[in-house]
Order: C-alpha cells, then structure tokens, then sequence
C-alpha cells in the first residue's frame, strides 16, 4: 500500500523519480552473525539454542548470507531495466538499513518512489511488516526534512515475470534427474513455513499464504505437463520451521515428505522453491543440505530447481508493475484465479500474528 494513504484505493498515480529495492538484510561476516539475529528476533520468544543452531548454520558458509550480494546483484540489473530511475536498497535487519537509506533518499531530494519488496506472498512478515517498515523509516526522518512519498508495489506471485522463468527452471531440474526417476517425479513446491495463526491472518480474507502458493504451484505444474506430456504429482511443502515446538506451523515439511515418499517407492522429486526468489540461506542450507541430504539418505533422486533472480523475465516484471502505478491505462497481468494483486492492501489484510509463533525467517 501507499505509505500515508487511506487502504483500498487504486491511488498514488503518476511519475516516480526513484526506485527502492526492500529486502530482509543478512550477514555479511562471522562477526555480523550474532549481532544480526538480535535484530531478527527482538522482541520474539525465541530460545537461545534456537539462535545457536541458527549461528553454526552461518558458520558452514563462512558466516556470510548469500542475500546481499544477491540483492547487489538485482539492484544492478534494475538499473539497467530501469535507466531513467535511481536505484536505492535498504532491508529490514542489516546494513544498508532501510532507515538509513530512506534518510539518504531524503537528502538526495526524491519526492516519490516505487518500493519493489523482494517477497511475492502474503504474510505478515512477507508483506505488511515491510509496509510497517517503511512507515517507521519515514517516521524517523528527522523534523522539516521533507518527506519522499514510498509507494510500495503490489505482490507479484503470479505474474508471469515470476512464474515464467519458474516453469523454465523446474523444466531443467527434472532433466538433470536420473532418466529412470524423472517420469513418475513429484513435483515439491518450497517455501517458508508460518505459524498456523500467521497464515490464517495472511491476505484479506484469511490463508492467502498458502493458498497463494498451492495456486501458482498448479499453474507451474500445468505449463510443465504442457511441455513434457507428463502430468507428475505436485504438492506444495514447507521449510525453515524455526519457533517453538508447540505452536502449530504449516506442514508437511519437506524432508519428511521427501522421507515418505522413498518408503510409498517413488524414485526421484525435484524442488522447486517457489516462496523464494533468490537462493539465500532457506534455499542453501534448508534445501540443498538438509533437505537433499535427507532425500539421498532415503535413497531417493532429488534434484532442485533456480530461483528466479536477476532473471530478465524478473527486472521486466518489476518496470511492469512500475508502470501499472504510473499509468492506470497499463494492463495488470496475473496467471491465477486471484488476479493481479491490488495496489492498496485492506486495514486489516495479514494481521499481526501472536509473539510466540512469529518467525525469524529470512536468512
């Protein structure tokens, strides 16, 4: 939604002179680990073995996230997607703080931008909180500085930037499978697991995250079999758990599924983690070491499918939904039966969830 205008309304109509990249933020160094986890999880019942798990994760990549050099990278692609716009980046949890680039922007005289937020889905975390955010950084401006006015783009899960290159990328993971395994592969569709009360808050109408998810899911699977002639089993599995045992999250979790379905004899599966859009930490660790080393323990094939990142088809997208918020004449493109995403999200669209079940998520 647009940042000081009323939820609801198709608004904030004309020229941007700027761009604003929002992502989550991660380490860039062992030092930066513990430091960085603190900002995540302030204010959240998060235990300390939790944390600790967290940190030797880190330390198997030399304590330095992939998501800010790929952010980096998306930034550089944007300029050049985007010529006529200046590009800044800020995140939520580490340098460049958004806080610091939004006074950065101020200074540097932008009067309104566009915020493309580098999460497609509908949650709290993925979505509203990055509204919160930034509210908070403009709120923080000091007094007399003029204000930019932040105009975030709307949610793109469905966008053909984003699928399309999607469908490509799981194409080419099942050919690398084992020719003997690929014809009766399942298809796991990945993302972030929420708490149960998240997700049910998540959307206007309530469990938009998942359902978000199974929709593109079945479009995917769809332009598969249109390419292959094969119709594989496709469901949608959850990584990156991380709160307390006790509050319910969205399951079926990946490496169980993988588990179970070399004990029912299928030979091979490929993940496809369409919750992300970079190969950061949850893709990574949860996906390529974890998951995969359960699968390989199954004696199940398993390959994983890209993300879409600095995809052309992806930069392409973002002008798109640039241009739908300059010009109301634009066509809105959207591959679901949800439609393209509104520009402004309802008041009470992806509720603030209950402390105890709120994830750091994100690495």
């Amino acid at each position: 939604m647009s940042v000081g205008v009323p939820a609801g309304r198709r608004t904030g109509r004309g020229e941007f002179d700027a761009l604003l990249l929002v992502s989550f933020g991660g380490p860039e160094g062992p030092d930066d680990v513990a430091p960085f986890l603190r900002n995540v999880t302030a204010g959240r019942d998060v235990p300390a073995s939790r944390l600790e798990a967290v940190a030797e994760q880190y330390a198997m990549f030399g304590g330095r996230s992939p998501l800010n050099d790929q952010n980096r990278a998306l930034a550089e692609v944007l300029r050049a997607g985007l010529p006529e716009l200046p590009v800044y980046w800020g995140n939520r949890n580490w340098a460049p703080y958004l806080g610091d680039t939004v006074a950065r922007m101020a200074a540097d005289g932008v009067r309104r931008a566009a915020c493309f937020v580098t999460s497609a889905f509908s949650s709290y975390s993925g979505c509203r909180q990055y509204r919160e955010n930034i509210a908070a950084a403009l709120a923080a401006l000091p007094p007399g500085v003029r204000r930019p006015e932040l105009v975030k783009l709307r949610l793109f899960f469905d966008h053909p930037g984003f699928v399309e290159p999607m469908v490509e990328r799981c194409l080419a993971a099942l050919a690398e499978l084992p020719a003997a395994s690929r014809t009766g592969a399942h298809l796991l569709f990945t993302a972030h697991s929420l708490p149960l009360s998240q997700a049910r808050a998540s959307g206007p109408e309530g469990d938009a995250y998942p359902r978000e998810l199974r929709a593109v899911a079945a479009v995917i699977a769809a332009r598969v079999e249109e390419s292959t002639g094969v119709r594989h089993p496709t469901e949608v599995v959850f990584c990156s758990r991380s709160g307390p045992p006790a509050v319910p999250w969205l399951e079926p979790d990946v490496g169980d599924r993988l588990a179970e379905l070399a004990a029912r004899g299928v030979a091979g599966a490929v993940l496809v983690p369409v919750g992300f859009i970079s190969d950061h930490m949850e893709v990574a660790y949860d996906l390529d070491v974890v998951a995969s080393r359960r699968a390989r323990e199954a004696g199940l094939a398993v390959t994983r499918a890209a993300t879409v990142g600095t995809d052309p088809r992806f930069v392409a997208m973002v002008r798109e939904l640039v241009d739908e918020r300059r010009d109301p004449d634009v066509a809105r493109r959207a591959l679901t039966e949800f439609g393209p995403w509104p520009d402004d999200c309802p008041a009470h669209c992806c509720r603030p969830p209950v402390p105890p079940g709120r994830t750091p998520g994100g690495r």
